[in-house]
């Protein structure tokens, strides 16, 4: 397959018939791998993860691969940069295809098996790109704040990565430095999420599960064992709450079907006439990639709300937590009654789904 060369998404865009486009939209782009919702990833190709589905079009020597001269995304994320990277070195990436999907799956959903043998690498990869990007650059979503678009500030995290990915890859101890804070207190939270200080209360009949645990923790143990559910209800000690969509239902799944987002408007107006704290309960909207509902005591913005629980505050409620968690489960149960898991919903579909609860 001929060598790709890594194109930032501006420059792309005058070439996008010779360039692959990876977890991202670029009209008319030699091929587009990317699980964005209605994005037109050949159904071959479709995948969980953006990164997933390169792997699949290298498996398959997919002729768009073969023809094409570019790489490109339009922003950086452990998902799209790990296919960025695979498309560049397709037969690195075969060779630790499995292991590069547990970094995506992670990365993009915060779900993974800790048992898998691929686990602890995995989360060390992860956690090493996570760190250097805060490091030299900036955090996720945090580019407008620094009045740049995320597209063009992006290049440079590709610039520094790409060169820089497979030498951890191979010997994550290269590493060690940036990853070794993160993965210790990821660690640690997944012992909490193990001990019997948490309880989970799953409900697979509407995709919720509910997590019992005495504090905030980060993403990476909180949801790293809801694999098949879509919303998350985290119930820490002093009746704090917070409420979330996963990342699983903004993109298209391939591995499973999922119910559509809802909006929380009914939900809201329940917990509010209960709440007696002053603070008011607010939610954001279902084409949010994560939204959150919680108690509104200081709005938090796009880079707070895509930070792991315990680096944000989260404020006591009046409401009891098994009153709590009774009033969602009870939400979603009368709202999904007659709506029926499915692959690839639209956006329009969504929306309608939505409209019709009232």
């Amino acid at each position: 397959m001929p060598q790709l060369t890594f194109l930032p998404f501006g420059e792309a865009r005058r070439h996008a018939a010779e360039t692959v486009v990876v977890d991202s939209i670029l009209p008319r782009a030699a091929l587009t791998l990317a699980h964005w919702r209605g994005a037109p990833t050949p159904t071959a190709f479709q995948d969980d993860t953006s990164a997933g589905s390169v792997l699949r079009a290298i498996a398959a020597s997919v002729p768009g691969l073969q023809a094409a001269r570019y790489v490109t995304a339009n922003h950086f994320d452990v998902d799209g940069f790990v296919g960025v990277w695979a498309a560049l070195h397709p037969e690195q990436a075969a060779a630790h295809a499995e292991l590069l999907r547990l970094v995506a799956v992670l990365g993009d959903f915060r779900e993974i098996d800790w048992q898998h043998p691929l686990a602890d690498h995995a989360l060390k990869l992860v956690c090493w790109l996570n760190a250097e990007e805060k490091a030299r650059f900036y955090e996720p979503f945090g580019a407008p704040a620094r009045r740049r678009r995320e597209d063009e500030a992006s290049a440079e995290k590709f610039d520094w990565f790409l060169p820089r990915f497979a030498e951890v890859l191979q010997n994550p101890e290269t590493g060690r430095a940036a990853w070794q804070p993160e993965y210790d207190r990821v660690r640690a939270a997944v012992a909490v999420m193990h001990s019997p200080a948490t309880q989970l209360h799953r409900y697979p009949e509407i995709g919720l599960v509910v997590v019992h645990t005495p504090a905030p923790l980060p993403y990476y143990a909180l949801f790293g064992d809801t694999a098949g559910c879509d919303i998350v209800l985290s119930c820490y000690a002093g009746q704090r709450y917070e409420l979330e969509y996963k990342y699983t239902t903004w993109v298209d799944l391939e591995s499973r079907p999922t119910r559509p987002r809802l909006p929380l408007d009914g939900l809201l107006a329940q917990l509010n006439a209960r709440e007696t704290s002053g603070q008011p309960w607010a939610a954001d909207g279902v084409t949010d990639t994560g939204p959150l509902l919680r108690l509104n005591g200081r709005r938090l913005s796009k880079v707070q709300r895509y930070a792991d629980p315990d680096q944000r505050p989260i404020y006591p409620s009046s409401i009891t937590a098994q009153e709590m968690e009774q009033t969602v489960a009870a939400f979603f149960r009368q709202h999904y009654a007659h709506i029926g898991p499915r692959r690839y919903w639209t956006w329009d579909e969504v929306r309608a789904a939505g409209a019709a609860i009232g």
